[in-house]
């Protein structure tokens, strides 16, 4: 009688796939291909986006296959890069949406309207760039087109991850109170 074959777990799985390993590839796959799937689905995407959200996934774990801390809560970290996945599709089909918006002219909007805006958005830049060096990194990466992760900028920063928040928040008072009163606060 022979004795089955014992079952990789996911840290010798990633060992192999990382070094080329299509069948441990196909092994991952085939263990969590529902999952992902699943966490996809329950953001009803259209079709091309689910499966573009599927196929991201996939792409990070080939990209961060070392990083993966506990490789035996690989299902968790699959469904948290789907997850994150399809918010950045979604945000992405909005940012599509809102650029096509704002490529009609608004009839109601005039000339003077324009300026306005840029003179606000150019009098912001001015007071984040006058912050110490931390809070402009914090607003910068925290308000970029594609915002950063919490975790990516708070170690940029070195500031403690549960700080950020309140750190943000009151970087947001500072540019508020400045922006309102004309002066650049350093």
């Amino acid at each position: 009688m022979s004795t089955p074959t014992p079952t990789p777990g996911n840290d010798e799985l990633l060992r192999s796939a990382g070094g080329g390993d299509e069948r441990a590839w196909t092994e991952i796959v085939q263990r969590y291909s529902g999952l992902v799937g699943a966490v996809v689905r329950s953001y009803r995407l259209q079709d091309a986006d689910a499966h573009d959200a599927e196929q991201r996934t996939w792409l990070r774990l080939v990209e961060h296959r070392a990083a993966v801390r506990d490789p035996q809560r690989l299902g968790g970290w699959l469904a948290t890069t789907a997850s994150r996945e399809c918010l950045r599709i979604l945000r992405e089909s909005r940012a599509v949406v809102t650029d096509e918006l704002d490529a009609v002219p608004d009839p109601e909007r005039g000339v003077e309207d324009q300026v306005v805006d840029a003179d606000t958005v150019s009098r912001l830049w001015t007071i984040v760039g006058a912050l110490p060096p931390r809070g402009r990194t914090i607003m910068m990466e925290l308000f970029a087109e594609e915002p950063r992760p919490y975790a990516e900028v708070a170690r940029a920063t070195g500031i403690p991850i549960g700080s950020l928040g309140p750190s943000r928040a009151r970087l947001i008072d500072r540019v508020r109170h400045s922006f309102d009163t004309g002066a650049v606060v350093a």
